[in-house]
């Protein structure tokens, strides 16, 4: 993979990039309805797969948060086109990395010295490189280690690039302006939190002791004294990537053992620790062939207040849905209605929300829920098809849903897409001790 020695860094630089991708988007929609003059039935595979070649192209050269974000859309099946979600994806894994002299530079700045001198045996290459960061492997005294260097500029380039990747993102996830102004702030928080790598080991090495009694799970050790504002060492995990993993036939027993590993790794987080590895993406999951489930990178982890928490899994409850004025308490509560809505507006807002948290809590209200039923992800993706269309939705002046919903929400579309990879059967009974299954 050809390697980066720079990385765009100034606003200006970066400003311009996101400029020239505009011209070229703009450019492919030219050539599009060019074609449609002259032939009419023609679709819209083509253009969506050139958009979102030179969108990753100049997403991919600028890395941190506009990468960031990219990688996070392409998580949710019901957001994008198959093509962007195919080429954003990549952000997880496959991103360009950048030349040895940059990673040389940073060691120098937070340790004093060169990699080779602080381990025995140092990648010059990158062996994975994402959004933020990338990995390179190294050795210590007998240890085989994962060493995350993060790009340069990322931390101080999160505010700006969100303003510039604003226009893509509304365009591409079809939000009005106020619902994406709503949730931003939400976002900026967590990449600043993704770009502190101090807070990523404390939360690593917090996380992965209280779950370690958890069936099937494995964690790599953490170095703090190895370890800096932009650096993070840590054990190697061996595994595969879940994807590739994938790519194998496996029993599904194994499957089955895997997606219960991932569903009690969330469900003790959630209910228990009231934080979660908000990050449920296929490479953040290392498999070894006895179904065993490496985690990996704490970097974004969404801490979850109380009167959210009460709220919000309180709707899984099935008994909630008999008590109207409380379920309405409820929807105030996390912000899917307001007080001076109009009677039309709670009436249609509470039914369509109502719809869709019975939809997605079906698998709460079982005792074992199968994930590689299909009708059930068809209905999933009716409902975000619907509700991206909804003429009130888009048209709304006020977000619908509160800002710690928006982590939540992510987290429970990439767990669940997970297990559908898996084709797995859980047991979903909850460590919640009022227990959402009753």
């Amino acid at each position: 993979m050809k390697e980066q020695s720079k990385i765009p860094s100034t606003k200006v630089q970066r400003a311009a990039r996101f400029v020239r991708t505009g011209a070229k988007v703009g450019g492919n929609y030219v050539k599009h309805y060019t074609k449609k003059v002259f032939n009419p039935e023609i679709g819209t595979e083509e253009l969506h797969e050139d958009n979102a070649r030179d969108i990753y192209e100049s997403l991919s050269e600028l890395k941190g948060s506009a990468l960031k974000v990219a990688q996070m859309m392409s998580m949710d099946k019901n957001v994008l086109p198959t093509a962007y979600q195919e080429k954003f994806a990549m952000a997880q894994y496959s991103a360009p990395p950048l030349s040895y002299p940059l990673v040389v530079k940073t060691f120098r700045k937070y340790f004093g010295k060169a990699p080779e001198q602080i381990y025995e045996s140092f990648t010059k290459s990158a062996v994975n490189a994402a959004s933020i960061g990338q990995v390179h492997k190294a050795t210590l005294e007998g240890k085989e280690l994962a060493i995350k260097i993060q790009y340069p500029g990322v931390a101080s380039s999160v505010k700006s690039d969100l303003k510039l990747v604003k226009p893509f993102a509304m365009r591409l996830v079809n939000l009005n302006e106020t619902e994406l102004d709503h949730y931003m702030e939400e976002v900026e928080m967590k990449l600043l939190e993704e770009t502190d790598y101090e807070l990523e080991v404390r939360r690593s090495i917090e996380i992965s002791e209280a779950c370690a009694d958890i069936p099937n799970l494995r964690f790599p050790k953490y170095y703090p004294e190895l370890s800096s504002e932009r650096v993070i060492t840590m054990d190697w995990l061996e595994g595969k990537p879940l994807r590739e993993f994938l790519k194998k036939e496996h029993s599904q027993e194994i499957r089955d053992q895997i997606g219960q590993a991932l569903w009690d790794f969330y469900d003790f987080q959630i209910h228990q620790l009231m934080q979660v590895h908000a990050d449920p993406h296929p490479g953040n999951f290392m498999l070894k062939e006895d179904g065993t489930l490496g985690v990996i990178d704490f970097g974004c982890v969404k801490v979850i207040p109380q009167d959210f928490y009460d709220a919000y899994f309180g709707l899984l409850k099935k008994e909630v849905y008999t008590d109207d004025d409380h379920l309405m308490e409820k929807f105030k509560t996390l912000q899917f209605i307001y007080d001076d809505d109009t009677e039309e507006d709670k009436l249609y807002f509470s039914k369509t929300i109502r719809d869709l948290i019975f939809l997605l809590g079906r698998p709460f209200h079982h005792k074992e829920f199968d994930f590689a039923d299909e009708s059930y992800f068809k209905e999933i993706f009716e409902m975000g098809e619907m509700l991206s269309e909804a003429k009130k939705f888009r048209t709304s002046k006020k977000a619908r849903g509160a800002r710690d919903g928006l982590y939540i929400n992510r987290t429970y579309f990439g767990l669940y897409n997970l297990l559908h990879d898996l084709g797995a059967k859980v047991k979903t009974e909850s460590y919640d001790s009022s227990s959402v299954n009753k």
